[in-house]
């Protein structure tokens, strides 16, 4: 696994928008917001030409202008690092133009973003074996004041820290719009964890695990599964000996669609070599249908593999989310509603 180096000191963060720019508000007052507090800290700015635009369908500009930029940006020595604009609907179409031999042959650079990004994050380390953080997207930073999940997030970008956390409560109902676009998370609700040994609710009990944490977006993933760009059978045997740590969280998928991606890929052979799950609070949170909730949308298939499955992981579409490095060692440590990740860098 290759991983970049960390941002320096007046080092220089480029911007990018394979999926939404930030065109609209509040994304766009948040963006704006995050450049000024990113150059009071004394870094530099390098802002890819999509980041403003807002021609595309579901992204920033044409699959081929946002392929185009993305893998520039990346190849560029004029920054040290990215950060997607934000999220999206139709990243998945930019993989199409994107020359991954061109990446991989790259020196390595963190790339930072969630959700629609996991088209990026998630193909970096099982095509292109190079570390990636599934983290906030640009205008995030622009808040007032930073939360401490976006502070871990630039910890980790700049090497400060390795280990996150998770967060006391977390955001049922944001506050942000467009007439305050740089308000903070309102976090109201209690962060309570849920915690399986297979299908046994074990919670409170002390639980670890290691493995290579890899994941994302549930909407995303199943979107690439069985396609020319899933290589994931590949890379959980190349790393079978540490086993793979899954951390999931859902965006559009309502309680029956989480335990349709959940089947599809067990089937097609992804949780081979599996250590366990972090599943974070899906955005249809608390949502039953027919008898069914999201946990046992993730049991059915989760829990036949009797390894820890840990639920409501502050991971995700409710914020606040820690930052994880897609590709990392994870050693994790689960103890009632504190749980503590360890990202080495092997």
């Amino acid at each position: 696994m290759r991983y970049p180096k960390s941002l320096p000191q007046n080092g220089t963060i480029g911007f990018v928008a394979p999926s939404f720019g930030c065109a609209t508000e509040p994304y766009k007052s948040g963006f704006a917001n995050a450049q000024k507090k990113f150059a009071e800290r004394g870094y530099g700015l390098d802002i890819g030409p999509n980041c403003y635009a807002g021609e595309g369908i579901g992204i920033s500009n044409t699959p081929q202008k946002c392929a185009q930029e993305l893998m520039d940006y990346y190849c560029s020595e004029k920054n040290d690092c990215l950060i997607s604009c934000g999220g999206g609907e139709l990243m998945c179409e930019v993989l199409s133009h994107m020359d991954f031999e061109r990446i991989k042959n790259a020196e390595p650079k963190w790339y930072m973003g969630y959700s629609d990004n996991t088209n990026f994050t998630y193909l970096q380390a099982t095509m292109c074996d190079t570390a990636a953080i599934y983290g906030p997207c640009a205008a995030p930073f622009g808040m007032e004041p930073w939360h401490e999940a976006i502070e871990d997030a630039f910890s980790l970008i700049t090497g400060v820290k390795d280990t996150v956390t998770g967060y006391d409560k977390w955001e049922k109902e944001s506050l942000k719009d467009e007439e305050h676009p740089l308000v903070p998370y309102n976090v109201t609700e209690e962060k309570i964890l849920r915690t399986y040994i297979g299908m046994k609710e074990v919670s409170g009990q002390q639980i670890s695990m290691k493995g290579r944490l890899l994941g994302g977006c549930m909407d995303c993933l199943v979107n690439l599964l069985g396609t020319r760009f899933d290589k994931t059978r590949e890379f959980a045997k190349k790393y079978k000996e540490d086993g793979i740590i899954w951390f999931l969280e859902a965006c559009d998928l309502n309680v029956f669609s989480i335990r349709r991606a959940m089947w599809q890929m067990e089937e097609a052979g992804w949780f081979e070599h599996v250590k366990g799950f972090l599943i974070g609070r899906p955005l249809c949170y608390a949502q039953e249908i027919m008898g069914l909730d999201a946990y046992k949308a993730v049991l059915e298939i989760a829990g036949r593999k009797n390894v820890p499955v840990i639920m409501d992981v502050d991971l995700g579409h409710l914020p606040p989310m820690m930052p994880l490095i897609v590709g990392s060692f994870g050693e994790i440590v689960v103890q009632g509603n504190d749980i503590s990740i360890k990202m080495n860098q092997i």
